[in-house]
């Protein structure tokens, strides 16, 4: 959304001139439990003076139905998985990775947690088990597909089942599952679950990748090409709050629990935030794009040569990506 509003100035020589400012409504889905990196950039001030407000419109379960109503124009930013980010391209859909929304490493990661007492102790034990994860065609159900394919494991071999991020504990506990995954954008879940005790990790996402980016806010192509200064600002703004929050994890833990408050939301999973995961300075590099483009490729998801990931990254003449 975009309207126009005016203010006029008063020359040194007596001729009043009238500026035209350009004020961008940006809607959004939230995620539960969670603080994107351009909400938080809104609650430093990172977007004051830009024209850019943010306006969060609901919750989104995952990631696909995030880019659904990015198709759809009933958003104008999303945000998922490296992967279904590509299959919605690849679909048809001219999107552009803004900024990595997380990142994985040793100290921000999606973990794979079992019962204390359960028999599955590796990869190789979950095939034909049943593991939550928080929606299906995103970043947990390719890790257990990339999991089992390092293991020569048929990648359809584990039964996955949608489960929102605030009862994966429960359901695990209960017996409904046999593993629950915990994205590395649930980290809040992930510390409360961990406080109750009695889980055990079997295997994460940095086992299985290694450090990269996790997903990607992304953003119309058209909306960029129409809105080129508030997309950099939008995009320089976020990736600044990515290094504050690297930088100053209490304030930040502090800012996530007054922000789940109000939207009535438990504040007391903010203390459990473990980072956004992503490199200093929260720049991607071409790897993020082109493992997963190799991925799916060798699925035949996607047409080999079809993705390039170049294209895909949103690059400023200040911001060149490396590989």
């Amino acid at each position: 959304m975009k309207h126009l509003r005016t203010l006029t100035l008063t020359t040194a020589l007596g001729f009043s001139v009238t500026p035209v400012w350009a004020d961008v409504t940006i809607l959004y889905l939230a995620s539960q439990g969670g603080l994107s990196a351009h909400e938080l950039a809104a609650e430093l001030g990172y977007f004051d003076g830009t024209g850019i407000t943010l306006e969060n419109v609901g919750y989104a379960q995952g990631g696909p139905a995030s880019l659904v109503a990015l198709a759809g124009g009933s958003v104008e930013l999303g945000s998922a998985a490296t992967a279904a980010v590509l299959n919605s391209i690849s679909a048809g859909n001219d999107f552009v990775a803004a900024y990595p929304s997380n990142g994985i490493n040793d100290d921000a990661q999606s973990i794979f947690y079992v019962l204390d007492d359960s028999p599955i102790k590796s990869v190789e034990d979950i095939v034909g088990k049943t593991i939550a994860v928080n929606t299906l065609g995103a970043h947990l159900d390719y890790v257990v597909r990339e999991a089992l394919h390092q293991k020569g494991l048929p990648e359809d071999s584990a039964n996955l089942i949608v489960v929102p991020g605030p009862q994966l504990e429960q359901v695990l506990r209960s017996g409904q599952v046999d593993v629950s995954a915990f994205g590395y954008w649930q980290s809040t879940f992930t510390g409360a679950a961990l406080q109750n005790g009695g889980l055990r990790a079997v295997f994460d996402d940095t086992d299985v990748l290694g450090e990269i980016a996790g997903g990607f806010v992304v953003l119309r192509r058209d909306w960029i090409e129409a809105h080129p200064e508030e997309a950099k600002a939008f995009v320089d703004g976020s990736v600044k709050a990515l290094d504050y929050a690297r930088e100053n994890p209490e304030e930040t833990k502090a800012i996530f629990a007054r922000v789940l408050a109000e939207r009535g939301e438990n504040a007391d999973v903010a203390q459990y935030f473990a980072g956004y995961g992503v490199r200093e300075g929260g720049l991607p590099v071409e790897r993020d794009i082109q493992f997963w483009i190799d991925v799916l490729e060798r699925q035949g998801a996607v047409p080999e040569g079809k993705l390039v990931a170049r294209d895909i990254l949103y690059v400023t003449g200040d911001a060149p990506v490396t590989n």
